[in-house]
């Protein structure tokens, strides 16, 4: 046990899901077996492996990145309540924002959904420290939003400091952390010292996103965009330094290729899905319908991005490593 505590690992390990697709708790991802077909396996779906629930718009940040800029107001309790009957059937949901956890009420929406779904909670862990003792042990991790050391963090994100002291918190009821940091041209010298905070904190692994042109990142310049080629480049730079490093967690890199258009759907706080990001669509949105109007299952009927949803998320579409503790040799 370290100063900064370790995070307890899932009494379930793993949980098969059908269609020969499980879900690795100590890994936080969805995986297959070697009898796994995707074609079988989107044909066969009839809900979505993972949704993005917007609990809130609001937020104590204003990170250059951000793409939820336009606010709306918080669904009520009964609102959600709707939306998880409407939602029966999907595995994971993230219970997302804005910053979920400024609901006061966040851990009585823990308690709403976690019996149903496997739950996620993208947050900045600001506000930890509010709900860290009434959510443990009822979502699967939290994924911290993170930049890297201090002084990148600060200009991209907002407050290091107040997020390493959620973060802490987190920890200390043992809820397992997932790390991820939006690549600009500006931060790719820290993204070593990223997977490193993330190998201190014992997180099952490291999501690095190039930004989208939405919202605040519409202000970015032009040369803070990478390109894909650029992206597999420094990606494999940090697969040897993982090896060199010996660092644990599993790490993503997802980019935009046609294979990953549309891959999420999200539900804002009105109940509306969409499909994101679509390239041409205005705003990057594709209206699916509402869930607090219908079943998940029938917006699924008309999302034309199964194939890339399931295969972005059983990780066929992006750069992965898996978590685990390289040889000193790096094999």
């Amino acid at each position: 046990m370290t100063n900064l505590g370790m995070p307890g690992v899932p009494a379930q390990r793993r949980r098969d899901l059908g269609s020969g697709i499980g879900f690795a708790f100590n890994g936080h991802h969805f995986d297959t077996g070697e009898d796994f077909e995707l074609d079988a396996a989107v044909t066969a779906s009839t809900v979505p492996l993972s949704v993005i629930l917007q609990v809130t718009k609001r937020c104590d940040f204003d990170c250059s990145f951000c793409s939820e800029t336009l606010q709306l107001p918080d669904p009520s309790l009964d609102q959600l309540d709707q939306m998880r009957r409407n939602l029966a059937g999907v595995h994971r949901v993230f219970l997302s924002g804005g910053e979920p956890l400024m609901r006061k009420d966040f851990a009585e929406i823990v308690d709403m959904y976690h019996r149903d779904h496997i739950l996620a909670v993208p947050t900045n862990a600001t506000h930890g420290l509010d709900h860290a003792r009434n959510i443990a042990g009822k979502i699967a991790f939290a994924n911290i939003g993170l930049e890297g050391p201090r002084a990148t963090t600060n200009r991209v994100r907002g407050d290091y400091d107040k997020q390493m002291a959620g973060v802490r918190a987190l920890m200390a009821e043992g809820i397992p952390l997932a790390l991820s940091a939006v690549v600009y041209r500006s931060t790719l010298s820290v993204l070593p010292f990223t997977v490193q905070i993330a190998d201190v904190l014992n997180a099952g692994k490291v999501k690095f996103i190039l930004p989208l042109r939405k919202g605040n990142a519409l202000k970015l310049p032009e040369h803070e965009f990478i390109s894909h080629d650029e992206a597999e480049t420094e990606f494999a730079q940090l697969k040897r330094l993982r090896s060199e490093h010996m660092w644990s967690p599993a790490l993503r890199l997802t980019t935009w290729t046609p294979e990953n258009e549309g891959h999420m759907i999200v539900i804002e706080p009105n109940g509306i899905a969409r499909a994101w990001p679509v390239y041409d669509a205005k705003d990057l949105w594709e209206p699916l319908g509402n869930v607090l109007e219908e079943p998940i299952t029938e917006i699924w009927k008309r999302y034309r991005f199964k194939k890339n949803h399931l295969q972005k998320y059983l990780g066929l579409s992006i750069h992965t490593v898996p978590q685990g503790v390289p040889t000193a040799q790096g094999a």
